[in-house]
């Protein structure tokens, strides 16, 4: 049997709340500093997860009572001492790799520095989570009965080490992409590289980031951007939005406001194993997680005891390479999630009719 950790934290305030009742009349100020002071906690045990080649698996969730706030705004150091200790407490347990979730995957040098302090290799899971986010485009497009031939893709972010090999996926199913970043040498040499490669695709760039995302009839926003950037009034109605970046392009008023906008942060995956138990309350239906956690999962299973996607850089060859495991291993995209919920086949149709009534 193969063995795997992976460290998960609260995303939103009322996380903690969901979890310890008393915190819901204090301060937010009080309670994250009173989290603060608390270090990892064993979350979940995950169980009945079993590959269509055979090998088993378990695993461990390791908690960290952190908002996505603390771990970007704290020292590093302070961060990498807590990662670090819920690294070694994965080691206790009998792991052997450790996954990174949410934001201890974005915080600092993006799991570098923790790797060299610990025995076990460490992967953000950000391959897979590249691959899934342009399967999840790809498909919630589809359902939009959108034409890839005909649409106007753009990427926010085109030139960044997700965005870069994101664009490179999406040129193999679209005719037609806008990349947006804010140096224009690099999106001028990607635009060729791309043409190069395909010579049917049609590839403009521009830095205005608002001109660019008021044509896209599909739009994957990975900006480094440490805030929203996108808002709204500048969506085209009906269009379809995978918002990969940690913090989020995407203003939180866009799923409140624009009820004819279909917007992603990419897909959930659905494990092998009938009887296989996730040992923590995600959001998603059973048997179901994001693809970073799937990829700490596959790589265990594999035997793949490496640093799989360390780092700011996201390979274009090791985002084909996970797919290839995945589907060897019987994982597979099963639905939709946005902001960190699943979403089911019936809110997308009332989306997709309600932009076909704001466009006709």
């Amino acid at each position: 049997m193969r063995r795997f950790a992976f460290v998960i934290h609260p995303l939103r305030f009322d996380d903690f709340a969901r979890k310890y009742g008393f915190t819901r009349y204090l301060p937010p100020s009080a309670v994250q500093w009173i989290f603060k002071q608390v270090g990892p906690v064993l979350t979940g045990h995950v169980t009945g997860v079993r590959s269509l080649t055979g090998e088993e698996l378990e695993g461990w969730l390791i908690g960290l009572p952190l908002t996505p706030h603390v771990l970007l705004q704290s020292p590093y150091d302070w961060v990498l001492k807590k990662l670090i200790k819920a690294g070694e407490l994965a080691e206790s347990l009998g792991a052997e790799i450790l996954g990174l979730g949410a934001f201890t995957k974005i915080a600092g040098d993006r799991g570098i520095s923790l790797a060299e302090h610990l025995h076990i290799p460490v992967t953000t899971g950000n391959s897979y989570t590249t691959a899934t986010a342009v399967e999840g485009t790809l498909q919630a497009a589809r359902r939009f009965n959108l034409d890839l031939s005909e649409t106007q893709t753009v990427v926010v972010g085109a030139t960044g080490s997700i965005g870069r090999a994101a664009t490179w996926l999406l040129a193999e199913s679209v005719r037609h992409l806008t990349l947006v970043s804010r140096t224009p040498e690099a999106l001028a040499a990607l635009a060729q590289e791309l043409m190069g490669q395909h010579p049917e695709l049609t590839v403009q760039w521009t830095v205005d980031v608002q001109e660019a995302v008021r044509q896209a009839d599909i739009l994957v926003a990975v900006s480094s951007a440490t805030d929203a950037i996108i808002e709204p009034s500048t969506l085209k109605p009906g269009a379809v939005v995978t918002d990969v970046a940690r913090p989020r392009n995407l203003s939180r008023a866009v799923t409140e406001v624009r009820q004819d906008v279909l917007v992603l942060d990419g897909g959930v995956i659905e494990v092998p194993g009938a009887h296989a138990d996730m040992g923590f309350d995600f959001g998603f239906p059973p048997r179901m997680v994001e693809a970073c956690m799937a990829e700490t999962m596959i790589l265990a299973l594999e035997g793949r005891l490496e640093c799989f996607t360390l780092g700011p850089t996201v390979d274009v060859g090791r985002v084909r390479e996970i797919q290839t495991l995945a589907a060897k291993h019987g994982f597979r995209m099963a639905g939709f999630r946005r902001f960190e919920r699943a979403i089911d086949d019936a809110e997308i149709d009332r989306i997709r009719q309600v932009a076909q009534s704001a466009s006709a």
